[in-house]
This record gives structure tokens, sequence and C-alpha cells, in this order.
């Protein structure tokens, strides 16, 4: 792993930390290559439930693409693999969460949208800036299914930071936590999801995608079949015989 991405495992939780405080977490070359590394060693790893992704220091999650490198290089239009887009350039099955210590600038904005849930520092902003530099943000096209289109689209135009409590209110943060709290509070949303049946959570995650994809009647039909081979499982009867008993579940995910 790259020293500017750190991987680390907690309890079946991995944490990828964008490490580069000094720059702001940045989107360097060296970040973005650590950040594919680090997003399918987490994939391989079957010790990692759930991912954490978040940034070094108390002032940036990630404030988007390293502008002068961008500069330097003649940038244009970014390739699709450029950042990791969780289900567009990489997919990851297992749960994501972003951590969201501080700004979460363009391309920051991108990385918090692209993961499952978002727990946010107080002192956390959010902004699609790319229109202040002359830049695009193709990848904001799900955002109107995340938060109001009219929210959305002011993000987008105007290039102004909301707050975390803003972010919160609209939908964008699920939980906000004070700054020193931030880690102990993602780790135990992660650990909420990692206590789960594992093929009920990676069920759960795949149906939640279906009605951004398909009409309501194919997205049921779909649904059905993901949880047809949970409902077979031996984790489906540990569950049940397990409350029946009054113990905790031991689950193996088959």
């Amino acid at each position: 792993m790259r020293d500017e991405v750190h991987y680390e495992i907690d309890d079946g939780v991995a944490w990828l930390t964008i490490n580069r405080p000094h720059a702001r977490n940045s989107l360097s070359k060296a970040v973005r290559h650590g950040l594919f590394e680090g997003v399918r060693r987490f994939n391989a790893d079957d010790g990692a439930k759930v991912l954490v992704l978040t940034g070094a220091g108390d002032k940036a999650f990630c404030a988007g693409g390293d502008l002068k490198e961008m500069s330097e290089e003649k940038l244009t239009i970014p390739p699709v693999d450029y950042v990791p887009q969780f289900g567009r350039n990489i997919e990851v099955l297992k749960p994501t969460i972003a951590a969201v210590n501080g700004a979460a600038f363009a391309g920051g904005f991108l990385l918090a949208q692209t993961c499952d849930l978002c727990i946010a520092s107080t002192t956390a902003t959010f902004a699609i800036s790319e229109v202040k530099v002359g830049r695009g943000s193709p990848w904001a096209a799900p955002l109107p299914q995340m938060i109001p289109r009219r929210v959305a689209m002011e993000i987008v135009l105007t290039g102004a930071p909301i707050t975390a409590e803003r972010a919160y209110q609209i939908g964008f943060v699920n939980q906000l936590a004070e700054p020193d709290q931030l880690r102990e509070r993602a780790q135990a949303l992660a650990q909420q999801i990692v206590a789960n049946a594992p093929l009920s959570v990676l069920a759960g995650k795949q149906t939640m995608a279906l009605t951004a994809e398909y009409p309501l009647r194919d997205a049921f039909d779909r649904a059905e079949k993901i949880w047809a081979p949970v409902y077979s499982s031996e984790d489906a009867q540990e569950g049940m015989l397990s409350f029946a008993e009054k113990r905790a579940p031991r689950w193996q995910g088959k």
C-alpha cells in the first residue's frame, strides 16, 4: 500500500485513509492509485466486512483533484477510471461508509457520494466546486436520486459549500458526530452491519440499487431472485434457531 493511502483492519472493518493532510488530501496520481489498490484489497479480504473511507487530519476529507498536478499534465477530460466510483468503474459488493472529517469538495464530494452511507464531523463541509474552476462533474448524475432535485441543482450550479448540518437535513449524510468522536461513531456504525447475517447484508445492498436501474415491477422480480438463496441459506435457519434459543447467532456466510 502506498504511503499516501493507508489500509488497516479494525475488528472486521477496513479503514482506507487518504494520508495527504498537508495538501488537503487532494487526489494526486499516487492517491488515486492507492485508493484503487485499497478497494481491490478490501474486495479480496474475507476478513473485512465493511469499508470505511476517510481522510487524515481534521481539515479536509478530500479537497478534490490536485489542480497543480492536473495543470502540469494539461488534463482535459478525466478518464472514467480517474478515481474510484463504486458500481461504475469498480465493483464493491460489500457495504461502504464515508467518514467525512472535513472539507469534501469536488472529487471529495464524489467519494462521499459513492459510498453507501456517510457519517460526517459537525465541522465538515461539502461542495461540488467544479464550476468555480471551469471543470465538470458528470459523476454527480446520481445525486438527484439521493437528495431533492432542486437542492442538487443548487449545489451543482453555485459550487457553494454546504455545512454538515445542511447535508444531514437533505439526507446526504446519515449521521453527524463531534470531530473527536468521528472514528468511534463510524466504527460503531460499521460494527452494526458486521454483526448482521453476511448474505442478507450483501443482498440488501443489491436490492437498494434496483429502482435506480429498473422499473418498479422489474425491480421486484430481480429482488426476489437476489433474496431466494438467502432464504435458503444455512444462516437463515441459524437466525431463527438462535432467536428461539435466545443466543447470539453464529453466522457462516452460507
